[in-house]
């Protein structure tokens, strides 16, 4: 980066008030090595981050900020654009529509001004999908809303980890479903997605596995009904046209220890339990989720509210600071 070119600003969506999300972003946002790489301003409630600080026995000052381009990060101090919108009684680790309707706003707020380009990145903390149900705000995620908010009809999850990369053909829906909406022309367009955000950030050819959907890739159609030759093979035939190095269908169970061995750059999983459970066995408190496809960068936690432990000071802040670097890195390349 040019001495002169100021560090990205990141938007820090606060998630849901009732769940860690407060008590990740207060000590992420003052850790010295995000301080380092970027400008943190939290688009969220300062009550409720000031309460969170109480709970941690962290002396900051939290600053209310009217448009991202007034913050001023510093050593112990949060810039915060306050909406203003969770009560001062807010019960921690409670299911809340009120809390559920704020996260919804965060989001949407932090949609506006990356579209704007106030902000360089957006960074999310962890919202609760029941709360945000019972706000009447049907969306099975923070990806899902954040395509509706940037105009964008598909994008894809990437998992990102010291060891494992992996992106998602789908996501958020039963495995019956989620067999039945795999076709080729799907699993091309992850795995261009995928080819396109690890080219983005530095690597220059990238080497993608591809997993199959049934035991084995189907071994020759012992298992299954022939769903590799069908809706896996005709895109990777697609995409090598092009020069894209995929590689598959692979059997699942072996295709996440040859990439932590380094022999794949990315893993393309074909549903989300395939996906997921590797990559947090692997460490959710280093884990970053990346929405890919989006006209605006995204990363966020790869973790949840944790209603059991929220408002205890018990939660660990590696995952947003985590969140926070890839977030800077991605819009430095960009």
């Amino acid at each position: 980066m040019n001495a002169q070119q100021p560090l990205p600003l990141i938007g820090v969506t606060m998630g849901d008030g009732a769940g860690i999300g407060p008590e990740v972003i207060v000590p992420a946002v003052l850790d010295p090595s995000t301080l380092s790489r970027c400008r943190p301003v939290v688009i969220g409630d300062a009550a409720r981050l000031r309460q969170a600080a109480r709970i941690l026995a962290v002396d900051c000052e939290i600053v209310t900020v009217p448009t991202p381009a007034e913050a001023a990060p510093a050593p112990g101090r949060i810039d915060v654009v306050d909406l203003g919108l969770l009560p001062a009684d807010l019960p921690w680790g409670r299911l809340s529509a009120v809390a559920g309707h704020a996260a919804y706003e965060y989001v949407r707020r932090a949609a506006e001004l990356a579209l704007a380009g106030a902000i360089d990145a957006i960074c999310t903390a962890p919202l609760n999908k029941e709360a945000l149900r019972a706000a009447g705000h049907v969306y099975p995620g923070h990806a899902e809303l954040l395509a509706h908010f940037t105009g964008v009809e598909e994008v894809s999850m990437m998992l990102s980890t010291e060891k494992v990369k992996v992106i998602h053909v789908t996501t958020h829906m039963g495995l019956i479903d989620a067999i039945d909406r795999i076709e080729p022309g799907l699993v091309e367009r992850t795995v261009r997605r995928g080819h396109e955000a690890l080219v983005r950030v530095g690597v220059d050819e990238p080497v993608i596995g591809v997993c199959g959907i049934n035991p084995h890739a189907g071994e020759n159609g012992l298992f299954g009904y022939g769903e590799e030759e069908e809706k896996i093979v005709p895109a990777l035939e697609r995409v090598r046209e092009d020069g894209i190095d995929a590689r598959g269908p692979l059997p699942a169970d072996t295709a996440f220890f040859l990439a932590s061995r380094g022999d794949y750059d990315l893993i393309v999983a074909m549903y989300h339990d395939q996906g997921h459970g590797p990559v947090k066995v692997l460490g959710i408190e280093a884990g970053v989720n990346l929405t890919v496809g989006l006209p605006v960068i995204r990363t966020s936690v790869d973790h949840g509210t944790a209603f059991d432990i929220a408002g205890t000071g018990k939660a660990g802040a590696g995952s947003m600071i985590e969140a926070l670097r890839q977030a800077a890195g991605m819009s430095t390349a960009r």
